[in-house]
């Protein structure tokens, strides 16, 4: 599968200098990950990278811009969000083979397996941007709506519920 947006840097176009990469999506990609995403709408996704070959593999550092429309997950209300993420990538050849599991350290960056003759800076910027959505965003109806629903807000649930009762009909 091809991914809406695709930015494909050659694996023998980066050498050991750093080199910088800027991307930006069009609006037909945009609209191809909206739909990918369920977002009302992506305005605007740019990625701003360095590019580095390295003995572990390819670096990839930078930041991922964009500017999206969310819907409330409770009301459907449309809730735009700005996000400005860090982005920092180590690409490696196929990783070994059964289920041993890799132990990496706390400062490790983020690793993606290479397929194919590159590195695909666009799907990384998309993986990025979905990474940082708020997965259950709000509006500020959201809770009035709940309320008119039924539904029992923190405070009236949960284990304290039953005291936060029996206070307030002591106090009352």
């Amino acid at each position: 599968m091809t991914p809406e947006f695709s930015r494909v840097e050659r694996l023998d176009t980066i050498g050991e200098r750093e080199h910088a990469v800027e991307i930006a999506a069009t609006a037909d990609e945009r609209a191809g990950l909206a739909a990918r995403f369920g977002l009302l709408s992506v305005n605007a996704l740019e990625g701003r990278f360095t590019v580095r070959r390295e003995a572990a593999g390819i670096t990839v550092r930078g930041r991922v811009t964009a500017d999206v429309v969310q819907a409330c997950s409770v009301t459907g209300e449309p809730l735009p969000a700005k996000l400005d993420e860090p982005v920092a990538l180590l690409f490696v050849e196929a990783f070994g083979e059964g289920d041993e599991e890799v132990e990496l350290a706390g400062d490790a960056l983020d690793t993606v397996e290479i397929e194919g003759g590159g590195i695909d800076l666009g799907e990384a910027a998309a993986e990025t941007m979905a990474l940082a959505l708020d997965p259950f965003p709000r509006s500020p109806n959201a809770e009035a709506a709940l309320k008119a629903a039924g539904v029992l807000g923190e405070d009236e649930v949960g284990p304290f519920s039953g005291l936060k009762a029996l206070k307030d009909k002591l106090e009352g």
